[in-house]
């Protein structure tokens, strides 16, 4: 088949490699669509790669072409939306349903071959089948979908209030959508860039905020009656978001931080009090899983999309075929160059 395989740092080589075959509880599913994440571009552009030669890609949909032994529930035809983490399912953590803090666990698309290939292999049980009429786009989006509802559902959202989202890039917008499906009262959305505002808006924003406004903390100050957000979802990870996220948050607020730092934050201890003085609730949220495995995320994005409550085309700046990969990621490399997500077609 072929794949497109990093073999060193910002060396992606489109090229032929051996076609998996599935084992006993796998499957051979053919690619339709397959996203680039953020997190690929350290491992891609950086050094953030487990290792080298490897196939990446963990955000993915496609068709089931065979099945190895005792596989039920699944067949081959069956249209399907990949879910990428491979617990141990043995340890405590996975006892209790906390996939996602399993210790043992494997990774497809940076810990075993991923989606940026013809065809890529998977557990059974890690095959969520899309919905009628959910598209194979659609379904390369499910995993950054059930990203934002995991952090939702990991803070206790509750719907009837006020709601900040800070950072509105792919997880953001999502996390957006999904506040207000949940029943948010009124969305804040935060940004630096006027065009995430601009779709933040479309997407179901009340309020839009550009960070780069000398007023902007008077502005939320007098939308809020100087009461801070019950609910702050940070999705940036950068340290100023992470800050913001924390001077935002009203009295007995709660903070989830979804957005993964790649550098390092410090506070100052002004900053830190925040924490102390409002008596935050601070949550972290990481992946997308809980019990059943996948989860009740997975679940909810294929319904999302089928009742038409999430919108996701103005999201993707280009659908590409794999086979040009590489100079998706020359734009990628330039700042500010690529506006949205990029979608690999098989």
């Amino acid at each position: 088949m072929k794949a497109a395989v990093l073999y060193g740092q910002r060396d992606i080589q489109y090229t032929e490699v051996e076609t998996p075959r599935p084992g006993a509880g796998e499957l051979l599913v053919r690619m339709r669509a397959t996203g680039v994440c953020g997190s690929d571009l350290p491992r891609v552009l950086g050094t953030g790669a487990h290792f080298y030669p490897i196939i990446l890609g963990h955000e993915f949909s496609g068709e089931v072409v065979e099945t190895g032994g005792q596989v039920t529930g699944v067949a081959v035809g069956d249209r399907i939306a990949g879910a990428p983490l491979v617990p141990c399912f043995h340890c405590d953590d996975c006892w209790n349903g906390n996939y996602s803090q399993c210790k043992n666990y494997t990774f497809i698309g940076s810990r075993i071959p991923g989606s940026w290939a013809e065809y890529v292999k998977l557990p059974a049980r890690n095959a969520v089948k899309l919905p009628e009429g959910v598209s194979y786009e659609q379904g390369a989006l499910f995993e950054p979908t059930t990203v934002a509802l995991h952090g939702l559902f990991v803070m206790d959202f509750r719907g009837g209030a006020d709601v900040a989202v800070i950072g509105a890039g792919t997880i953001g917008l999502l996390a957006l959508q999904c506040a207000r499906i949940l029943g948010a009262r009124r969305i804040f959305a935060f940004d630096i860039e006027e065009r995430r505002l601009e779709l933040a808006k479309e997407y179901g924003a009340d309020v839009c905020i550009h960070t780069g406004a000398a007023e902007f903390r008077e502005a939320a100050r007098e939308a809020t009656h100087g009461r801070g957000f019950p609910m702050v979802i940070e999705t940036g990870g950068v340290e100023f978001t992470e800050k913001l996220s924390l001077e935002l948050a009203g009295n007995k607020g709660a903070v989830m931080f979804i957005g993964t730092p790649s550098k390092s934050i410090s506070l100052a201890p002004r900053e830190f009090e925040h924490i102390n003085r409002k008596e935050l609730t601070v949550r972290g949220s990481w992946m997308s899983y809980s019990a059943p495995f996948p989860g009740r995320e997975w679940e909810l994005a294929g319904v999302y999309f089928q009742e038409g409550k999430l919108r996701h085309r103005e999201l993707i700046d280009r659908i590409v075929p794999l086979a040009e990969i590489g100079e998706a990621f020359k734009d990628l490399a330039i700042p500010g160059k690529v506006s949205g997500k990029i979608l690999l077609r098989g």
